[in-house]
């Protein structure tokens, strides 16, 4: 059973730092490229940052340039979103997905996890 399944959300002050993991089951995540989507209540679901499956080169929102970083670690067959900095307005679901290749589109995606809460708050 194909499965990608988010963890590391939480409540977290501004400023201060989380990393959210993305584990794939029943598939090789190293054939696939691998965004991080989120959705704010009210808002549609944006694309965050995506790490490609050929050459491992990472894409960022604009939000989120010089504060996040994705990584993967293919052995463990999981990909990472390192969030520093965080904001009130990051405050969202986060959900991992995997593709062909990286886009900024949700619909291109084919699997994707059920999400994690991330809360930026005082």
């Amino acid at each position: 059973q194909v499965q990608l399944v988010e963890s590391g959300g939480g409540l977290v002050q501004p400023g201060g730092s989380l990393r959210l993991s993305c584990a794939a089951s029943g598939f090789t995540l190293d054939y696939y490229a691998i965004g991080w989507f989120r959705q704010a209540p009210g808002k549609e679901r944006e694309g965050v940052s995506c790490i490609s499956s050929s050459d491992g080169s990472t894409a960022y929102a604009d939000s989120v340039k010089g504060r996040f970083t994705i990584s993967r670690d293919n052995a463990k067959n999981t990909v990472y979103l390192q969030m520093n900095s965080l904001k009130p307005e990051d405050t969202a679901v986060y959900y991992c997905a995997a593709s062909d290749m990286c886009s900024w589109l949700p619909n291109l995606y084919d699997y994707w996890g059920q999400g994690t809460q991330v809360t930026v708050s005082s």
